[in-house]
């Protein structure tokens, strides 16, 4: 058997030489410290430069390395940067990149370039003297973006073998990478640093608002700010007018030299900040004295050249537009996107700041007026309040009267009708409901009025807040307040939180003010009611004695006339007319007699009974002297519940009411006497067709010192009206007049329901 044997030799591996081994683990450090940056090396261009000069020698012996960071936007190098390592003699200041050198021509070239390959380029001279042989020069470049340049120089009279090309060509790369890392890093510690000093900022013009009392410090305040931050020098703030459509100076920072403008800018595209309010958009503006912004510019400052400016819109939460913040510089291109986003943030602190004041303002004055001014002025100070604050085109305050709301102060007031039923209406929903309303359909919501549905368009708005009697634990509404948007955009007040706040709270005061109103008048009801007492009190003493004295007088005159009756029988049988006019004095003197008695009564304390509304009208009808041709006509009388009072007095209160209305009427047209109650009242009105009563003297014609006279009215009045008022003010009721002095009067007599409440003997 021949057996066979083979050998399996082992395959051979030349070892790598030293050199390379030395290369590649100095490569590998490299790379390794570079991809360390970031992690726990320094975040400077500086030293990620030094890092690679530093790394550059180790991979090529006997050398020195030179490395320039480069702008690549303004293609120059940055001579401060540079960064040398292996050097042998101090760098001289000349020693820097020339015109048309290799470093500009391995930039050019997008590739290294190397000093023994171009004859027609000589090393840097101060590089020869320091004993440098030959050169090489790379771009160091990321994704085609020029970050620098790196030399190397050899001392020894050789070239560059190709291990050392091989290695620095893939340095390079790393090199490249490390420049824009730390660039990077760099630039995100500087965005950092900043947003650091935003929010500091930020933070100070919050604590600023909590401070500060004045509107006008606060602004200028929050412009400092922004200027800081900004690293600019001007500004200013605009707010929207109170009547809108305009843009007033407000605030105005960095212009101690010249007069500042005091022009208003209309809300228009006629200038830089009308048209920012306008389009409600920031607009960020390199160049002013460019087309377009050049036609629309105002200067800030006539006395300084302004080259570019941002301006952003104060803009609430519900987007309403508050004003208008701007910040200029001398120097062209001084803003981009971020100092944008940073005023944007300024001014939502400065529209914080601004509603903030104007509410505590107007908290501060409506207290003042509420407790010093006239309810209606109150009223209408409201009303004004809810239209500057919540920016609408349209403000009202209304008072419940039964099923009615009743117009008590308005803006704009031809927009709205003077009584509005509370079933049919947008406004008359937030007393059903109990709570706030919107609405987006004001146009057919008939609180407006008919010659006012013009001005209104699609999607206008509404914004409606009941008031409440807060003396009870119960939710009792007593009206509304509203406001009302003409513009479809951008007046979306309804969906603000903030606009609502604040309805509710001018709501609050209305309710205090009616309220306050209210205790007033019962206030003043029963000091007239005590002081008429008291007076009444003191004339029926003088009327029991005037009485007696009259009776004294005026009694004997009938048995005087008997006697000469029974005496002068042939006399009087002789002449007719004697006996007539005796007969006469004797009727006449009764009359005046029983007359004086019943008028009289009406001094004397009022004992009040159960009165029914219907009979006494026509008891009072039956007494007045009214012609034939004074038509009187009777409704709902019958359906009113009893009232408390003097029946003596109600009638003489109807028939004054009666006998003035045929007066007005020259004796001749209508009168209506119709009625109605609620839980408090019963309320009956006595309308004529006459020509009215001037709405100037309404007041004037229930006082006791009125000529009765006036040339603007038809007929006579005066102490009938007197009369009138001073009954209701005893029986605790009330009476007003409704004219515009053209179209008849309508007298409105309120007695107190007697299942509300109970008359008191006097």
């Amino acid at each position: 058997m021949v057996s066979h044997s083979s050998d399996n030799p082992q395959t051979q591996v030349s070892p790598l030489p030293e050199r390379l081994l030395n290369a590649l683990a100095s490569l590998n450090e490299i790379g390794s410290t570079v991809n360390s940056l970031g992690a726990s090396g320094p975040f400077t261009v500086e030293a990620t430069l030094r890092l690679i000069v530093a790394s550059a020698i180790k991979v090529i012996s006997d050398s020195s390395a030179v490395i320039y960071s480069y702008n690549a936007s303004q293609q120059v190098f940055n001579r401060s940067s540079r960064v040398s390592a292996g050097e042998t003699v101090p760098p001289d200041p000349s020693d820097e990149p020339r015109p048309n050198g290799m470093g500009e021509l391995a930039i050019t070239r997008l590739r290294r370039v190397i000093s023994y390959e171009e004859q027609s380029l000589e090393i840097h001279p101060i590089k020869t003297n320091a004993g440098a042989k030959a050169v090489i020069c790379y771009p160091l470049i990321v994704a085609g973006q020029i970050v620098g340049v790196l030399y190397v120089y050899l001392h020894e009279n050789r070239h560059f073998d190709q291990l050392e090309l091989l290695m620095l060509d893939n340095f390079v790369n790393q090199a490249a990478m490390a420049i824009f890392h730390a660039r990077r890093i760099t630039s995100v510690q500087r965005d950092l640093a900043r947003k650091v000093d935003e929010v500091a900022s930020l933070r100070r013009a919050g604590l600023l608002i909590s401070s500060r009392h004045g509107l006008k410090d606060t602004l200028e305040a929050i412009l400092h700010m922004a200027l800081e931050v900004t690293d600019s020098q001007y500004g200013s703030f605009r707010l929207v007018s109170d009547g809108g459509g305009k843009l007033t100076l407000a605030a105005i920072v960095g212009d101690p030299s010249s007069e500042q403008p005091r022009i208003d800018f209309p809300i228009d595209d006629s200038s830089i900040m009308g048209w920012v309010a306008k389009n409600h958009q920031p607009l960020l503006i390199s160049d002013v004295q460019e087309k377009p912004w050049a036609d629309i510019y105002y200067p800030l400052n006539k006395d300084i050249e302004m080259r570019s400016e941002l301006a952003v819109p104060l803009i609430g939460a519900s987007g309403r537009l508050e004003g208008v913040l701007n910040l200029e510089s001398p120097q062209p291109e001084a803003f981009n996107d971020q100092d944008s986003h940073v005023l944007q943030a300024f001014a939502t602190q400065a529209v914080i700041a601004i509603q903030e004041i104007l509410l505590l303002n107007v908290l501060q004055e409506i207290t003042e007026v509420l407790l010093s001014e006239p309810y209606q002025q109150v009223m209408q100070r409201l009303a004004e309040m809810a239209c500057n604050l919540l920016n609408s085109s349209s403000s009202a305050v209304w008072s419940l009267d039964g099923n009615e709301l009743v117009l008590q102060a308005a803006i704009n007031e031809e927009f709205y009708t003077k009584r509005l039923p509370v079933e049919d209406s947008y406004i008359g929903q937030a007393i059903l409901k109990r709570k706030l309303v919107t609405t987006n359909d004001i146009k057919h919501d008939p609180s407006i009025s008919e010659s006012a549905r013009v001005y209104f368009q699609d999607n206008t708005r509404i914004l409606a807040v009941p008031l409440f009697d807060n003396t009870t634990d119960k939710q009792v509404p007593i009206g509304a307040i509203s406001v009302g948007s003409l513009e479809p955009e951008p007046g979306k007040f309804t969906e603000s939180d903030w606009d609502k706040k604040v309805l509710t709270i001018l709501a609050q005061y209305a309710s205090l003010a009616i309220q306050n109103a209210g205790r007033q008048e019962a206030l003043l009801t029963e000091r007239n009611q005590r002081a008429v007492s008291e007076t009444f009190a003191a004339l029926g003493d003088i009327a029991v004695n005037l009485l007696h004295q009259l009776n004294n007088k005026f009694g004997i005159i009938p048995v005087r006339v008997q006697g000469i009756q029974d005496k002068s029988q042939v006399a009087l049988q002789a002449d007719p007319y004697l006996a007539a006019n005796l007969a006469k004095i004797e009727s006449e003197a009764h009359e005046a007699m029983n007359e004086l008695k019943e008028n009289l009564t009406l001094l004397h304390p009022i004992s009040p009974l159960p009165i029914d509304m219907e009979e006494s009208v026509i008891e009072a009808i039956n007494k007045a002297h009214l012609p034939d041709s004074v038509h009187v006509q009777i409704m709902g009388l019958g359906k009113l519940p009893q009232i408390m009072a003097g029946k003596p007095s109600v009638k003489l209160i109807f028939v004054n009411l009666l006998e003035n209305a045929a007066n007005a009427m020259d004796n001749e047209g209508t009168i209506k006497i119709t009625g109605a109650a609620d839980d408090h009242w019963v309320i009956v009105s006595v309308w004529d067709n006459g020509p009215g009563i001037p709405p100037e003297i309404h007041e004037d014609i229930f006082e006791l010192t009125y000529s009765g006279v006036n040339p603007l009215y038809g007929g006579k009045l005066g102490f009938g009206l007197w009369w009138v008022r001073m009954l209701m003010v005893r029986l605790g009721g009330k009476v007003s007049v409704e004219s515009d002095g053209k179209n008849g009067t309508i007298f409105k007599l309120k007695f107190p329901n007697k299942h509300a409440r109970s008359l008191q003997k006097e």
